[in-house]
């Protein structure tokens, strides 16, 4: 069982969590980076990473409460289904569903595998190319649509499962995906981080059977969490005014040299 992590380190790494968790450039590449450079790579505990994730739960949250108010009292229209399910709402809401079972099985499948996989500089570098591809995609601009059918929602669960691979962005694959299948880049935008909140809520729930390990990590990852709220809702802010832009695919100047530069990783070491 991993022992306390020292403040200053988990403050640090929440700052990197709350830049990167919304950013399309990959939170869970740049913690496992942050934890490489910081030394702590083998003692870095997936319940850290979720407590950080937490943080940036609580940020979608405070960003998007209209929207969700709005989505639970939509819930009242259930009394009748079928003239629930062709309202915006009802579509937005049973297509967030439907895309969340991939996205649940994935992430339970690669749950213990992803741990490891942050651990080697080259995985996380290809998977930091994978987001570039994604988010150049979007550089031609999305459709009209303000909801997906639900047919196609669930690509964009099975790009979400997808993202859990460390350094393959989940908000850049879902926006990417959702514009490709004709979404307007607001439209996108609100959907990827909508679709979040089950998959990131679910993980979370998760994490609590291994409770003993998530108070091991003491007071400090805490802090983390925290920090990753505040700095999280502030990129969440400033990545929609992005989006609204068109100027989403730029993130791939980012992307490119810093997947090729992890990928190269292992020659620096020799």
């Amino acid at each position: 069982m991993p022992g306390p992590i020292d403040a200053g380190t988990a403050a640090v790494l929440g700052a990197v969590q709350g830049a990167t968790e919304f950013l399309p450039v990959s939170s869970s590449g740049h913690v496992a980076l942050g934890a490489m450079l910081f030394g702590i790579s083998d003692d870095m505990p997936l319940s850290m990473v979720v407590l950080l994730h937490f943080g940036t739960l609580v940020a979608t949250l405070a960003l998007f409460k209209d929207d969700v108010i709005d989505l639970l009292k939509s819930l009242g229209g259930l009394r009748d289904p079928k003239a629930w399910i062709e309202t915006e709402q009802g579509t937005l809401v049973a297509g967030i569903l439907l895309a969340s079972v991939p996205t649940a099985i994935m992430g339970l499948w690669l749950e213990e595998k992803v741990e490891a996989f942050g651990r080697v500089p080259w995985i996380v570098g290809l998977c930091l190319l994978g987001s570039a591809v994604m988010v150049l995609s979007t550089r031609r601009g999305g459709g009209e649509r303000t909801v997906l059918p639900l047919k196609l929602a669930i690509l964009v669960g099975i790009a979400q499962g997808m993202a859990v691979m460390p350094g393959l962005s989940r908000s850049g694959t879902t926006i990417a995906i959702g514009m490709l299948l004709g979404l307007s880049g607001p439209a996108a935008f609100r959907f990827s981080f909508l679709l979040s909140l089950p998959a990131v809520a679910g993980a979370t729930l998760l994490s609590l059977r291994h409770f003993e390990e998530i108070q091991a990590l003491g007071v400090g990852a805490l802090i983390g969490g925290v920090v990753a709220l505040v700095v999280g809702y502030l990129a969440l802010v400033w990545l929609r005014a992005i989006v609204n832009q068109g100027r989403f695919w730029l993130f791939a100047l980012y992307l490119v040299p810093l997947g090729a530069g992890l990928v190269l990783w292992p020659l620096f070491e020799s």
